[in-house]
C-alpha cells in the first residue's frame, strides 16, 4: 500500500506534513504501507532531518513547484505542471500510489480530481463531508459541505447514496440512518429543492432514509447522515468549529465538545470519483496530518470507490 500526501500542502507545510507522517509511519509501523512525499526534494529530506525522522522510510518524489492557497485551480494546475499537487495527481492517475491527500488549495485538489481520475460514471456531483461527533460517543457525517453550493433534489439524493456507502464501509454503521436536513419534520416543509428531494428519497432502496431532520437533530444518535446542499452544510460546518474555539477560549473543557476538534478527524475523501482523494484543512497542524494519513489507510482498505461505482451501475 503507498499513501501519497503533497508534502507542500497546508499553511505550515512543509514541516507540519513532514511531522504528521513521522507520526503515522510509527503508528502503521508496517513494511507494507509507505507514505510517498511528494514535493521539492531537497526541502523534504532538510526537513525529516530537522523533525528526526529518517528519510528511508519514505519515498520521494520530486515536484519543485507549489500551488499556493490564493491561486485558481484550473489555472494553476494547468500552469504548474511540476507542481506537488499535479505529480501527486499523475502518480493517482497511474496507480503508483494507492491515495493522494493534500491541506493545500482545495480548489486545486477538486478540479485535479475531476481532470485526471474524474467522476465515477453515474455521479452527477462529487462531495466531501464532514464527521458529526454524537453525544452517545459515536459519530455522524454531514455532506455536502462545500463543493455543491446550489444542488438540485437528484444531486441531493445521490448525497444519501454516498454519504450512507462511506459510513457503512470506513465509519462501520450498520444500516446508517439518512435524513434530509430541513426546518421541519413534515414532508411539505422547507424550500421547493427540499420538498421535491424528500420526494424522491422517502422511496429510497438505495439507503434508509429516516425522513427531514432539523439543526437540533446534528448531534443526536436520532440520524447517521444528514444530507444538504454544499452551502448550507459549510455554514453547519463553520458554526461547529466557531463553537469549538468559543468554549477553548473560556478555558473549558469537555468529553464531548473536545471531540469537536478537527484534528481529530484529519481530512475527509472526495465522494464519487474514480480514486481515493483526501482533503485536509489548511490549518492542519502534525497531528491532524496524522490523521488524515491514517484515514487515508482505512479508506483504501474499505475500497471506498469500487463500492461507490456497484452502487451506482
Amino acid at each position: 500500500m503507498k499513501i501519497g500526501i503533497d508534502a507542500m500542502g497546508g499553511d505550515f507545510a512543509p514541516k507540519a506534513v513532514i511531522s504528521g507522517a513521522i507520526l503515522a509511519q510509527k503508528e502503521f509501523n508496517s513494511n507494507s504501507i509507505r507514505i510517498v512525499l511528494v514535493g521539492d526534494e531537497q526541502v523534504i529530506q532538510q526537513t525529516i532531518l530537522e523533525e528526526g525522522g529518517n528519510s528511508t522510510l519514505f519515498d520521494i518524489v520530486h515536484a519543485p513547484d507549489v500551488i499556493g492557497m490564493g491561486e485558481h485551480p484550473t489555472k494553476a494546475l494547468s500552469h504548474k505542471p511540476q507542481s506537488s499537487i499535479a505529480v501527486g495527481f499523475s502518480l493517482l492517475k497511474q496507480g503508483k500510489i494507492d491515495s493522494f491527500a493534500s491541506a493545500g488549495n482545495t480548489g486545486s485538489m477538486l478540479v485535479g480530481s475531476m481532470f485526471s481520475v474524474k467522476s465515477i460514471a453515474g455521479v452527477i456531483r462529487p462531495c466531501i463531508t464532514s464527521v458529526l461527533p454524537k453525544e452517545d460517543g459515536g459519530v455522524g457525517l454531514i455532506l455536502d459541505v462545500g463543493t455543491n453550493a446550489d444542488c438540485k433534489p437528484d444531486v441531493l439524493y445521490q448525497f444519501g447514496m454516498l454519504g450512507s456507502i462511506l459510513a457503512k464501509s470506513v465509519y462501520k454503521i450498520d444500516n446508517p440512518k439518512v435524513g434530509l436536513l430541513n426546518i421541519g419534520e413534515e414532508a411539505e416543509k422547507g424550500n421547493l429543492v427540499s420538498q421535491a428531494a424528500h420526494a424522491l428519497m422517502k422511496d429510497s432502496t438505495h439507503f434508509n432514509f429516516i425522513g427531514n431532520v432539523e439543526g437540533r437533530d446534528l448531534f443526536s444518535k436520532s440520524v447517521d447522515v444528514i444530507v444538504c446542499d454544499g452551502f448550507t452544510g459549510n455554514v453547519v460546518l463553520k458554526e461547529a468549529e466557531a463553537f469549538y474555539t468559543l468554549i477553548k477560549r473560556r478555558g473549558r473543557s469537555d468529553e464531548f465538545f473536545d471531540r469537536f476538534n478537527y484534528e481529530n478527524y484529519g481530512g475527509t475523501p472526495i465522494l464519487g470519483v474514480n480514486s481515493n482523494v483526501l482533503i485536509g484543512h489548511g490549518i492542519s497542524n502534525s497531528v491532524a496530518i496524522k490523521n488524515m494519513l491514517l484515514l487515508s489507510k482505512d479508506v483504501i482498505l474499505a475500497k471506498l470507490p469500487e463500492k461507490i461505482k456497484e452502487a451506482f451501475n
